[in-house]
């Protein structure tokens, strides 16, 4: 917090409430859902508040929904049921009534399933009054595989008032990479940094990561990497000229 102060950085928070990486003593404490929800709220009033002002916008709910767009199985919604989300960000709001609230979520890009059954519950949440800010499309995407309805799906979350940020920007090659491959992420960075910044209510791209030498994907995908606009010695790869001229209106 010190270095984005002293830097006038922003610092987004991920994530408040999420389905996975939850400590042994909660997942295995058997508790009520009346002692769940007080555990949650306690979370949310301490972490909020200890960052209030500092932090401009919160992940609040993070990857609640399944693929085929039914609620993903968790310790909150299987023992809170879908209220839990609107109350997470009813006590963020409490904590922090400057900062953006926002759900995050994978796969949510095109129009597909999954984004329509997040685009119907943010229409309720909105329409319950309850204060949502933002949607937050992670974008994981694999080179030359962006969707092509992915700046109308944007605009139709924008169009009900809420802002849309990508939030987790990263685009893998099967290694090893290639030239023809290289050139074709540099316009997908290009592309996915514009469907944004072509949507009005767009608040920003994050990477998810700077470089490839730490990025999460070769572990997580295997035999894909060099997702990230630097290579593992920090040199600039064509990504990088992509992203900066997706950004720059007038590039």
């Amino acid at each position: 917090m010190a270095h984005a102060a002293s830097h006038n950085q922003g610092v987004r928070g991920h994530t408040l409430a999420w389905y996975a990486q939850l400590p042994s003593w909660l997942k295995n404490g058997n508790f009520s859902a009346t002692e769940l929800n007080t555990i949650l709220k306690s979370h949310i009033d301490t972490e909020v508040g200890r960052y209030k002002g500092k932090v401009f916008a919160w992940d609040v709910i993070n990857e609640t929904f399944n693929e085929d767009g039914s609620m993903r199985s968790s310790l909150w919604q299987d023992k809170l049921g879908t209220g839990y989300i609107a109350n997470a960000l009813r006590w963020a709001h409490t904590a922090d009534p400057a900062a953006k609230l926002y759900i995050n979520d994978c796969n949510v890009e095109a129009d597909n399933a999954k984004s329509d059954a997040l685009f119907a519950l943010a229409q309720q949440l909105l329409a319950q009054g309850v204060p949502l800010h933002g949607i937050g499309f992670q974008s994981h995407f694999e080179v030359g595989k962006l969707p092509t309805s992915m700046k109308a799906n944007l605009k139709r979350f924008s169009d009900l008032g809420l802002e849309v940020s990508i939030t987790e920007l990263d685009i893998r090659i099967p290694l090893p990479a290639s030239s023809a491959e290289l050139a074709q992420q540099s316009a997908d960075y290009k592309t996915a940094s514009e469907n944004c910044l072509g949507v009005p209510r767009c608040a920003g791209v994050t990477l998810w990561g700077v470089s490839d030498k730490y990025s999460w994907v070769p572990g997580t995908f295997s035999g894909y990497g060099a997702a990230l606009p630097y290579n593992e010695s920090y040199a600039v790869k064509p990504a990088y000229t992509g992203l900066s001229n997706g950004l720059d209106p007038n590039a």
